[in-house]
């Protein structure tokens, strides 16, 4: 039986099981930290300068009433957009991190910030990093950047090594079958969607095959404090004989479990929680709080 660490929920673009507004919204952020939430997790994607929005995707059409690709609108037009939920314009202003930043700094709380990453393709130059980096600033150790961009994770690394990184695998292994365009796109000979030579041909035992895995992921990048791994994944690793928490924190590495709600993943949660997994990326994050605690 592992040794448990403390427990942390992360709410998922701000979730709130009882908040209206919109995910990634500042409401939705202030609801959260109003609720003192461990973790709040949000989407960044960069501005043409001096900002990044609250958004999942690159294009403005998706999550709002703009158009285009979110790289080419300017701040000034980035202050004037509305969010779309569910197809129908809200009343919330489109979230800039700038804000989020600002926002935190007027609760003196523990809760930390997570930012996903969402810019995945590399830059001409380092400015939008560099940019990352001065909007943070403010909040010291209680950041983290998570991304499923390894080289974005090394270049922030290489920029700031104190900043703490948090590394999504999806890109590498996964269990559910790739989108157009996406990776990994092919299903290998132990199970997993994984393009990697070791998937294709079974040779060692699913156990060996997945430690060879996570160790190799583990190299990719230079201090990486925590692993964000879909939870269907630990599961079917936990099936064939292999537990991803073991091998992390053996490297000093917490892993998050994502995205796991209630009604949907209760009896998987309380294994997974058992099994070590020190963070739970949810949805219906107070929920989800009460029945693992």
């Amino acid at each position: 039986m592992p040794v448990l660490k403390s427990l942390q929920i992360v709410h998922h673009m701000a979730a709130l099981d009882t908040s209206d507004a919109p995910p990634n919204s500042l409401a939705a952020v202030r609801a959260a930290l109003e609720a003192r939430a461990d973790i709040i997790e949000i989407d960044v994607v960069a501005l043409a300068q001096d900002d990044y929005l609250l958004v999942h995707d690159m294009m403005l059409q998706t999550e709002t009433d703009g158009s285009g690709p979110v790289s080419g609108c300017s701040y000034a037009h980035a202050r004037g957009l509305k969010i779309v939920h569910h197809g129908v314009t809200t009343d919330h202003p489109v979230a800039l991190l700038s804000d989020v930043v600002k926002t935190f700094a007027e609760f003196a709380t523990p809760t930390r910030l997570q930012i996903d990453y969402k810019n995945i393709y590399p830059f001409a130059d380092d400015e939008p990093l560099r940019r990352l980096l001065r909007l943070i600033a403010p909040l010291g150790d209680r950041v983290i950047v998570s991304s499923i961009a390894d080289w974005q994770l090394r270049a922030l690394h290489r920029l700031d090594p104190k900043l703490a990184l948090g590394f999504d695998i999806q890109l590498y292994i996964d269990v559910r079958a790739p989108e157009p365009d996406t990776f990994p796109r092919s299903l290998g000979a132990y199970g997993y969607y994984d393009d990697h030579p070791l998937a294709s041909a079974r040779i060692w035992r699913a156990s060996d095959y997945l430690r060879e895995r996570c160790q190799t992921l583990i190299g990719q990048v230079q201090g990486v404090k925590a692993f964000y791994v879909r939870h269907q994944l630990l599961t079917q690793s936990f099936d064939d004989g292999f537990n991803w928490a073991d091998t992390l924190h053996a490297a000093g590495i917490e892993l998050d479990a994502w995205t796991m709600d209630i009604g949907k993943a209760d009896a998987s949660a309380l294994r997974l929680r058992a099994a070590g997994v020190d963070m739970f990326t949810s949805n219906t994050p107070l929920a989800m709080s009460k029945l693992i605690r």
